[in-house]
């Protein structure tokens, strides 16, 4: 399904100056306009959306039948036709052509230069002869490293890009004739390379491979090319010798068949590896993995077959990651990383787009509404012409290369639009006569005929669509030029405009609450994020403008999702999230209006807030805010009512607003510990500890201590990442020290708090700096060892009760509060302390002037009793014993 909106990603239109029609052209670079029309290439400076004019013009051997440009290597390639043989040729170092007079150096692939001719290298344009054994047929370029594969009849041969060193001043480039690939059973009529990604395509078939440097494979490559005998191709030779003999009156047509992975091995067709690099030169490629085969039938539908029935526009496009989408994207590394690979083909009215690196999926089906010439994919739209139209569709490449590039994108953190998204175009643009288009930077160029008609060809036998040795591509001369032709530039605007603009066609979907709207706010930040992505194609301080167009449409997008009852509702969070919104922001683009008096807040606003305050951010809202969040919970989500007003960020909540919506939670039937703890909380924010007293007193002790489980924020909050205890611990410690511990142990064993958490919620508690250790804290390690927690290290424990044992003996220091337990109580229900030792109760009864926390400390000294303890650590123990014994005396 395709959604058609009426945008405008076309912007200024400029005629290209050219004095005889265009048979091929294409973009080159950042600012060049390469055109061939005859024995001539013209090519153009682009600056600017009004600004086109000549640059250079240089001869060729014959009418250019293919031409490309190669960004890396900054060279054009051409095949050429002259004397009905085809010819293959690089344009090195064309910018330093001045005029068409100018001195050109022709040389042969591969032949060394001589270092006294360098100067001369340097200032004029060199052409690079390439011979093959076979006419080539179609060429490519691969965007990253510049290496050029060609195509023959029966195979593909590798060029390697390279520097020939003339001198430590200057080196020129040059190319090696590196690998052949031998195809069996399918003739190229467009190629497309990339990174070692190759995909091929005939009339009626795609075949896409990767060519991998594996050297635990590197028995595939042969140094000589062999016949294969692969059975399925006997198969059809036989099948297709059958054909021949069958009268005109039939078709025979193979079926459409689609293979992914390993299992497009089993198309029938034969790839093979020829090495022919250097033998001193290390082999790139060692083996042939297969990803993706496609076969499909032609239309019967009708009486006639229509020869323009076939493939068209075959494109491997690469996706980079040239950094990260924050704000400190400019520190970040700008060296490009293929992150995705993409693959485009068309038929005349369908259009598929493969994702085709880690995994081959198809992502995209384009249904065009009339029958397509060519097309061309850009990361951020794919550009179709018609014979009277030029149709623009968004694409899903960012989408998918931003999970390549973050597996974890989808989580509460982070989102991206789902590439499953439905395809849409932005505008079908009319103009008459087009013939072909190409795309470079923000300029499509399109050519037009003002007279569509074409002279007649003879029409090929229906039976070429029978097998693949039937099909064979034979470049055709451009007939004689015709008048009426235009070449024309038509800038794309900037990702931001065109941005802007869709956020202003959403508005229109904003108060029916449709799907409509989330859809093409999805689309406009799918816009932004491809254009983060490609970030060498911006212009300066465009970047920054990008990054904050991104954060806004995370805004919208959060918008949408906690307005719209929709079941990805949950995607508010990780959208606000992406925005840099604060939540007073997003709470203060809700409608908290309502005429009827009934509010509904969707699932959306919802969980964002309930996860924003469950968060602990360091942020807190009003007054004013913080009710109407306590309202909006007890009308939507009346169970994490507790849970929201006990949050830092509800800090400043009026308790008597708070306390009035409790207790319709206890009218309402809605009772629980959770609740209680809640009221008694804010009543202690009021000052009211009468009511605070019976909201306690209502509740066992164990109850409680359930209570504080369910919300450890009661008792202990994180502020700028350090613990604070709460106004209710704090009354806590001064009125039930032992509650407070209990509730803080049961925290810690049901893993809610840390073990050095907990320590430094009591040091703080206690107000208690650096080393010294209040006494509610060593009724807690007792109360860890009499528990015996499972994750607590007995030993470290151990260590950390006797040296403060010790240390109060050795000091004569008292305990700062009351201990909770006595020696006699951990004796009885501790299996760590041992009976006291008997020289232990003769020195207490020698000392009658010995004080009662003396005579505890030293008797929960028996700790080393327990056999976890080593007989040295024992000595050490009751070494430590008798020095405090003697300072004692």
């Amino acid at each position: 399904m395709v959604q058609l909106y009426n945008l405008h990603p076309f912007g200024s239109q400029q005629v290209v100056p050219c004095k005889l029609e265009p048979e091929r052209f294409c973009g080159g670079g950042r600012d060049t306009l390469f055109v061939a029309a005859g024995c001539k290439v013209e090519a153009f400076t682009v600056v600017g959306q009004e600004l086109c004019q000549p640059r250079c013009v240089f001869s060729t051997l014959g009418r250019v039948l293919r031409l490309a440009y190669s960004e890396a290597g900054d060279y054009l390639v051409a095949i050429e036709e002259k004397n009905k043989a085809t010819f293959l040729r690089a344009y090195v170092n064309w910018r330093s052509k001045r005029t068409e007079n100018s001195r050109v150096c022709i040389r042969m692939v591969g032949h060394d230069v001589e270092a006294p001719f360098s100067e001369t290298f340097r200032d004029q344009m060199s052409i690079v002869e390439m011979p093959l054994s076979e006419a080539p047929l179609c060429i490519s370029c691969c965007p990253v490293k510049g290496d050029l594969l060609v195509g023959c009849s029966n195979n593909l041969v590798l060029f390697s890009l390279k520097y020939q060193i003339i001198n430590e001043e200057f080196s020129i480039l040059d190319f090696e004739r590196s690998l052949v690939i031998h195809i069996d059973n399918i003739t190229p009529a467009e190629i497309s390379f990339c990174v070692g990604y190759v995909a091929v395509m005939s009339e009626l078939e795609v075949l896409i491979v990767k060519l991998e440097s594996d050297p635990k494979n590197r028995e595939s490559v042969n140094h000589h090319p062999r016949k294969t005998t692969n059975p399925m191709k006997q198969a059809e030779d036989t099948s297709n010798d059958t054909s021949q003999l069958e009268s005109d009156d039939f078709v025979i047509c193979q079926k459409p068949m689609e293979l992914l992975g390993e299992k497009s091995k089993q198309s029938g067709i034969s790839v093979t590896l020829e090495s022919t690099g250097l033998a001193d030169e290390k082999i790139k490629y060692f083996h042939v993995r297969h990803l993706l085969y496609r076969r499909f039938a032609p239309d019967i539908s009708s009486c006639l077959l229509s020869d323009d029935v076939r493939l068209h526009s075959l494109q491997l496009l690469p996706i980079f990651q040239t950094g990260s989408l924050t704000s400190d994207r400019k520190s970040s590394s700008r060296e490009k990383v293929l992150l995705s690979l993409f693959c485009f083909f068309s038929l005349p009215h369908v259009g598929y787009l493969y994702m085709v690196v880690k995994s081959v999926e198809l992502m995209s089906v384009y249904q065009y509404p009339e029958k397509s010439q060519q097309a061309v994919l850009t990361p951020q739209f794919l550009h179709v012409i018609t014979s009277n139209n030029l149709q623009c569709y968004t694409v899903r490449c960012s989408a998918a290369a931003a999970r390549e590039e973050d597996p974890y994108v989808d989580t509460t953190l982070k989102a991206c639009p789902p590439i499953s998204m439905d395809v849409c175009a932005l505008r079908i643009q009319l103009f008459i006569g087009l013939k072909a288009i190409c795309h470079f930077k923000n300029h499509v160029v399109l050519l037009t005929k003002a007279d569509p008609e074409t002279v007649p060809e003879r029409r090929e036998s229906p039976k070429r669509f029978l097998s693949r040795k039937g099909t064979s591509v034979n470049p055709k001369t451009p007939p004689v030029a015709e008048a009426g032709w235009n070449l024309y530039i038509v800038n794309t605007i900037s990702p931001v405009q065109l941005y802007k603009e869709m956020v202003d066609y959403s508005n229109a979907y904003k108060t029916a609450k449709t799907q409509s709207c989330i859809h093409l706010l999805s689309e406009a930040h799918l816009l932004v994020r491809a254009a983060l992505m490609d970030a060498s194609q911006l212009e300066p301080g465009e970047e920054a403008e990008l990054l904050e167009a991104f954060k806004e449409s995370c805004g919208h997008l959060g918008d949408c999702y906690s307005r719209l009852e929709t079941q990805h509702s949950h995607l508010a969070l990780p959208y606000y999230k992406m925005s840099g919104l604060s939540m007073a922001e997003v709470l203060a683009r809700v409608d908290w209006a309502v005429d009827d008096g009934s509010q509904k807040y969707e699932r959306g606003l919802i969980f964002y807030i309930n996860h924003s305050l469950s968060e602990n951010l360091d942020e807190e809202l009003s007054e004013e805010m913080s009710a109407k969040v306590v309202q909006m919970f007890y009308v939507a989500e009346p169970k994490q009512l507790p849970h929201i007003l006990c949050s830092p960020s509800m800090k400043n909540i009026d308790p008597s607003t708070a306390l009035r919506y409790l207790r319709k939670l206890d009218t309402s039937g809605f009772s629980s510990v959770l609740v209680t703890l809640a009221k008694a909380a804010m009543a202690l924010k009021m000052g009211d500890l009468d009511m605070h007293r019976n909201e306690m007193k209502s509740r066992s002790e164990m109850k409680l201590v359930c209570g504080f489980i369910l919300e450890p924020r009661l008792l202990i909050q994180q502020r700028k990442g350090q613990v604070v205890p709460t106004e209710f611990a704090v009354h806590l410690k001064e009125t039930q020290p032992g509650l407070l511990v209990a509730s803080v142990l049961a925290l810690q064993k049901n893993n809610k708090i840390g073990i050095e958490e907990a320590d430094a919620f009591f040091k703080v508690l206690c107000g208690k700096d650096g080393d010294r250790i209040p006494q509610l804290l060593v009724d807690f390690w007792e109360a860890q060892l009499v528990a015996c927690l499972p994750d607590v290290v007995l030993q470290e424990l151990f260590f950390k009760l006797t040296s403060q044992y010790i240390w109060r003996l050795s000091k004569r220091q008292p305990p700062d509060t009351t201990p909770l337990r006595t020696s006699e109580d951990l004796i009885n229900t501790c299996s760590h302390y041992g009976l006291i030792n008997p020289w232990v109760n003769i020195l207490i009864s020698s000392e009658s002037s010995v004080d009662k926390n003396y005579m505890e400390d030293l008797s929960k000294l028996q700790l080393p009793s327990s056999h976890s303890w080593s007989h040295s650590q024992r000595r050490l123990l009751q070494a430590s014993v008798s020095m405090s014994c003697v300072i004692r005396v």
